[in-house]
């Protein structure tokens, strides 16, 4: 593992070395971190032959804790300000993004929003506005860390773990964050999109993936997975890992 300081924070990241330079870059989700990724980007990398990038934002995993609550923009600041210094930093150019809900939203602020090359997005349950169904979600998330394990075990990918929840669920409950929006990036992103989603999914609705293809436009596909909830890369790995490697070898 290793760390790259940005604006005076160190982030864990790690590189997977594969056949072509060309770069995959995960975004984990609001819960996750490196390690919580379970080696998914490893099997990516090696069934794409992309080289890939993984890294935990600042309060998960092994990088710096955050101080104080996250801001409402916390996802905007990350994709425009964060990761763009640290593909600088990397010397990682015109990367494929691939993001998972939080990751997914940073992705398309990303790809929208700065003026960057970018190769390609793939999103799985990304979220560009805040429905009902992804509070309720989240306050059912907010139950299961005070009344069971989900403390503990989330004590095992992230060195701060009631930082990283609670910095997580607050934001999404704070009812600042209920007009939270994303969709005016959708129209600016120059590249191929993916969007995937579980038609199970307890934090989104299907109008999350219809919103991302109508605002991108013909540069954008869905991937609508059955008998698959908030996770698709591992509750639905093989169609979800079918659908990436098929959508990165078609950007070659």
């Amino acid at each position: 593992m290793a760390f790259a300081t940005i604006n005076g924070v160190r982030l864990e990241y790690q590189v997977i070395e594969a056949s072509r330079p060309d770069t995959l870059v995960f975004l984990h989700e609001g819960l996750g971190s490196v390690a919580g990724w379970r080696g998914y980007p490893e099997k990516v990398a090696a069934a794409t032959g992309w080289r890939a990038l993984v890294y935990s934002r600042r309060g998960y995993g092994q990088s710096d804790p955050i101080d104080g609550p996250r801001p409402v923009g916390f996802m905007h600041d990350e994709g425009r300000i964060v990761l763009p210094a640290l593909l600088d930093q990397l010397g990682i150019e015109r990367p494929v993004l691939i993001g998972h809900s939080d990751g997914g939203s940073i992705a398309l602020i990303h790809a929208g929003g700065t003026g960057r090359p970018v190769r390609g997005v793939v999103t799985m349950a990304a979220h560009v506005f805040v429905e009902d169904l992804t509070i309720a979600g989240i306050v059912d998330a907010k139950k299961a860390y005070e009344t069971t394990d989900l403390g503990q075990r989330l004590g095992r990918i992230h060195r701060d773990p009631d930082g990283a929840f609670w910095g997580w669920n607050r934001v999404w409950l704070d009812p600042a964050f209920r007009s939270w929006n994303i969709e005016s990036f959708l129209p600016t992103i120059a590249c191929p999109v993916l969007a995937i989603q579980g038609l199970d999914d307890q934090y989104g609705t299907p109008e999350q993936v219809h919103a991302i293809v109508r605002g991108v436009g013909a540069r954008a596909k869905d991937l609508l997975i059955p008998d698959c909830r908030h996770a698709p890369h591992r509750e639905q790995e093989a169609a979800t890992t079918a659908g990436i490697v098929d959508f990165v070898r078609g950007l070659s």
